[in-house]
């Protein structure tokens, strides 16, 4: 069922009829007055919205604007500029094993993460950030209260389409957020922290599944930048950023797993830049920041005098946190926990739609 809100009603109203808002807003109230208090606000619209001949639940007919996407929507065609790739992901389930793959896109009403499952994750290393696409046979889904694009077997992608131009909004050039880590939030995204190294676990590796993959590799760290800790997850990209080495020299550890010990001595307390977007690990029931770009040319004491700048800068207000007791605010991952975070690590809440 496709989920419409009220202003998503009055948003294709005003576009495809060329109303204003208050007009709108006048025959929705008139609407409701008729029938005394039987339907909705929500329910007026509709009706409202059928009598102008406007069908607010379309779907399969041209392009769709990406913020009109509506989870529940089916066989979606949609046009929009890339505006951040990410790495293809290894996953194994009772039913067997897949890939999945991820990015982003935008136009000039909003942006969509699109999600490229198998085969389709393929797609991502044909194209480029700032390439226009046009996708079709696209299914919306809700993820977190965000419309989320997902393509399947009968998904198509056209890139550089003709005679398709695409504007974005300037919110859209992704600017970063710096934060502590003790004031991430699930679901930010686009978030850069200063941190120091703190704990190195042994990398692990995917097998490609035929000859024309690549196979992928996953390391976690924690890292710490005196308000917390947190888990860190690097995607192969993101590995040979940290490591500052070439895929073949990575797959040397994969055959030489001693040969990593000097390297995770070389990185304990090493202060880089990270940025990512965190997720809630549902496993453990934490926060754990998946990393897309690493800063390892940092001045420390640069980004101290930024951060004293910034608190200087911001109102004194106390948290809820900050008014815990000292030995509650801040704890490490405990003994027994760490050996389970080599294990889970995928956090893909959606294997069960495959």
């Amino acid at each position: 069922m496709i989920n419409v809100t009220i202003d998503q009603i009055k948003q294709r109203i005003v576009e495809e009829k060329q109303i204003s808002q208050e007009e709108l807003d006048e025959k929705i109230n008139s609407k409701l007055e008729e029938l005394s208090g039987l339907i909705s606000k929500e329910g007026a619209a509709h009706i409202i919205a059928n009598e102008l001949g406007v069908n607010v639940m379309k779907t399969g007919e041209g392009l769709v604007k990406i913020g009109s996407l509506l989870p529940g929507m089916k066989d979606v065609e949609i046009a929009g500029r890339v505006i951040r790739k990410y790495d293809v992901r290894p996953f194994k389930t009772e039913h067997g094993e897949g890939k999945v793959g991820k990015f982003l896109i935008g136009d000039d009403t909003g942006i969509t993460m699109v999600t490229l499952w198998n085969d389709k994750a393929d797609w991502l290393s044909s194209i480029e950030e700032q390439d226009i696409v046009k996708l079709s046979k696209l299914n919306v889904r809700d993820n977190n209260g965000r419309s989320e694009s997902h393509a399947g077997e009968g998904s198509k992608l056209e890139k550089n389409p003709q005679g398709v131009e695409i504007k974005t909004q300037p919110s859209q050039s992704q600017e970063l957020t710096k934060k502590k880590i003790s004031e991430l939030k699930e679901n930010d995204s686009n978030i850069e922290i200063f941190v120091t190294i703190v704990q190195v676990f042994d990398p692990r590796f995917f097998e490609p599944r035929n000859e024309e993959e690549k196979g992928n590799a996953v390391l976690n760290l924690f890292v710490d930048d005196g308000s917390d800790n947190i888990r860190t997850v690097f995607w192969k990209e993101s590995i040979l950023q940290l490591l500052g080495v070439s895929e073949e020299k990575l797959n040397v550890y994969k055959e030489n797993p001693d040969k990593f010990e000097e390297v995770k001595s070389d990185l304990l307390g090493k202060m880089v830049k990270l940025t990512g977007r965190v997720n809630q690990n549902k496993v453990l029931g934490r926060l754990e920041f998946v990393v897309n770009k690493v800063t390892l040319d940092v001045d420390p004491e640069e980004e101290l005098k930024q951060e004293e700048k910034k608190e200087l800068s911001e109102p004194e207000t106390k948290t809820a946190e900050e008014e815990k007791p000292a030995e509650e605010k801040k704890k490490p991952a405990p003994a027994e926990d760490l050996d389970d975070l080599e294990e889970e690590v995928l956090n893909l809440e959606d294997l069960d739609d495959i």
